[in-house]
């Protein structure tokens, strides 16, 4: 998506409450896409929430929810975020199913937050795509809808126009993989940090770690992540990070599958790609992830752009001095 200029509206995310709906979900889309932000200078997102009842009863009656707009909303949004609720057996309204078909034919973007992916699948717009959903909910899912392709061993799935995150906390990693798609790697790291939220994981993490609790308080990654992420321009390998934490490569490897569910080398790759967007946004220079031919396939991997396309949308302004690639 284009960045807005100051003359045209900011775009317009729009979730549905449905009866049921599980309330945690619902926060984090009001903090990702909701809240403004006067730190980056301008409105990220038009936020609404529509329902079509005047009031809806919200997961296991923990409270009622009532004065938001109702289902017409839906028609105008580019983003539509659809219902999650834990009861996956109950069909959902046929007037929210005929908002969401309504959406993906006009050409809005959906996202299904954990059991929103029931709600997308049953809408009948998942059929022969990817999606991801629960781990809980994995065998009722594929058994009652055979032809979407689920995906239920990672946090999130990008398919393009449409969008489906994990249980819970990996709808905050959802959303601001989406902030980043639509406003690039330095205004999602500002989004991540007035969340207090690291952003330590990717769509292709598994969606449990080993050990949820670890058994030892000083086992933490927290202090070799801080002191890589302050040094990835450096030559910096799995081996310097294990040195740091004082652990072998191997123990480093169970420590980083158990709390981050994913490898060291992959890890410190993507921060570093992570790194290298924002320096491009910028107009700065180096990374740490060394040829540009790495730079080029990792960042088309990761955004379907090459550095000069990235740089083109979400950089600075061109300037009489040109700047090199960062590699």
């Amino acid at each position: 998506m284009p960045q807005e200029s100051p003359h045209t509206r900011p775009h317009r995310v729009v979730v549905i409450v449905d009866e049921n709906s599980n309330p945690f979900e619902l926060g984090c889309a009001t903090e990702v896409f909701g809240l403004r932000r006067p730190e980056v200078g301008r409105e990220l997102y038009e936020f609404k929430l529509c329902s079509p009842a005047p009031e809806t009863l919200m997961r296991d009656g923990f409270f009622t929810l009532t004065g938001v707009a109702d289902l017409a909303a839906a028609e105008t949004a580019d983003t539509l975020i659809v219902p999650n609720r834990p009861d996956t057996d109950v069909p959902r309204r046929p007037a929210v199913l005929g908002a969401v078909r309504r959406a993906h034919a006009r050409g809005a973007r959906l996202v299904g937050f954990c059991s929103g992916a029931f709600t997308l699948a049953e809408a009948g717009v998942l059929d022969g795509r990817r999606a991801t959903a629960h781990w809980q909910w994995a065998d009722s899912f594929r058994a009652r809808f055979p032809a979407v392709r689920l995906e239920s061993d990672v946090l999130f799935v990008d398919d393009g126009d449409i969008l489906t995150s994990a249980g819970s906390a990996a709808a905050l990693d959802l959303g601001l993989h989406l902030v980043r798609r639509d406003h690039g790697a330095e205004i999602a790291n500002s989004v991540s940090r007035r969340l207090v939220f690291a952003a330590h994981r990717d769509g292709g993490q598994r969606q449990f770690v080993e050990r949820p609790v670890r058994d030892l308080p000083d086992e933490s990654l927290g202090p070799v992540l801080a002191w890589a992420q302050e040094r990835l321009d450096a030559p910096l390998t799995v081996a310097d990070l294990a040195a740091r934490a004082a652990v072998s490569q191997a123990t480093l490897h169970r420590r980083f599958r158990a709390e981050l569910g994913t490898t060291p080398l992959v890890w410190l790759t993507g921060e570093r790609l992570t790194l290298a967007r924002r320096l491009i946004e910028r107009g700065a220079h180096r990374s740490g992830l060394g040829t540009a031919a790495n730079l080029r396939a990792l960042l088309r991997r990761e955004t379907g752009l090459n550095p000069q396309a990235y740089r083109r949308r979400f950089g600075p302004a061109p300037t009489s001095t040109p700047t090199s690639t960062p590699a």
